[in-house]
């Protein structure tokens, strides 16, 4: 997809990898609607604040409406509670889920029909690493990426007659707000992981993998199951 003159929305674009798309994608060349539940703290010269919040249908269809022109679509907000499946509370399984793959579904499905009357286009979910690394103390957040990852599988083949193209991108700790605990030397940096995920829209790679982890792991999917 060529991105000089396309018209992006980006979920999630007031902060961390989210502004860094929306500022790489201007970069470029294209509009960008860049979106979040507060648009007011949306900081980032050049792009359009837009009211999306991916858990209000209502929020999603005034956002279409509103962003009408749009080619792209960046599905990258997300949140990280750090639930165990068994042992943590059910409601914010609930919430990884609502926000992590029901919210993308949800922009997908409104979305698609808009992209469709402009020409085609792509759809990028931002997933993680963690889409098939499923450690216990991040299992309601691994379930959500998993189930996102699906998502893009599915919806990349349901949406290719319509012209347009479904990616993924796969990366490990981020330094972002979402993994401030992490130590630095585990982090990547984000700005380097959305040049990433642009080229890789640009050159119409199905997923993006952005870093050393997130290749060992897409590597080793065809192994047994360790056994704690």
């Amino acid at each position: 997809m060529e991105l000089k003159n396309a018209v992006a929305v980006v979920t999630g674009a007031n902060r961390g990898l989210g502004r860094h798309l929306a500022a790489q994608l201007l970069e470029r060349g294209a509009k960008v609607y860049a979106a979040a539940r507060r648009p007011e703290t949306v900081d980032l010269p050049g792009a359009i604040p837009l009211r999306l919040d991916v858990t209000d249908p209502e929020s999603i269809q005034a956002a279409a409406r509103t962003a009408s022109d749009a080619t792209l679509l960046v599905n990258n907000a997300g949140i990280s509670t750090g639930t165990r499946l068994l042992a943590g509370s059910p409601d914010a399984v609930r919430q990884e889920m609502e926000v992590n793959f029901f919210g993308p579904l949800a922009v997908t499905r409104t979305f698609a029909p808009v992209i469709e009357a402009n020409g085609g286009g792509t759809v990028l979910n931002v997933l993680s690493v963690l889409s098939w690394l499923h450690p216990a103390d991040l299992g309601a957040y691994s379930a959500a990426k998993a189930a996102a990852w699906a998502l893009t599988g599915a919806t990349r083949e349901e949406l290719a007659p319509r012209g347009i193209t479904v990616s993924a991108l796969h990366v490990g700790y981020m330094d972002t707000d979402m993994a401030a605990a992490v130590p630095a030397d585990q982090k990547a940096d984000p700005a380097e992981v959305a040049a990433q995920a642009l080229s890789g829209i640009e050159t119409g790679l199905p997923e993006i993998l952005a870093d050393d982890t997130t290749r060992w792991v897409k590597q080793q999917l065809a192994a047994a199951p360790s056994v704690a």
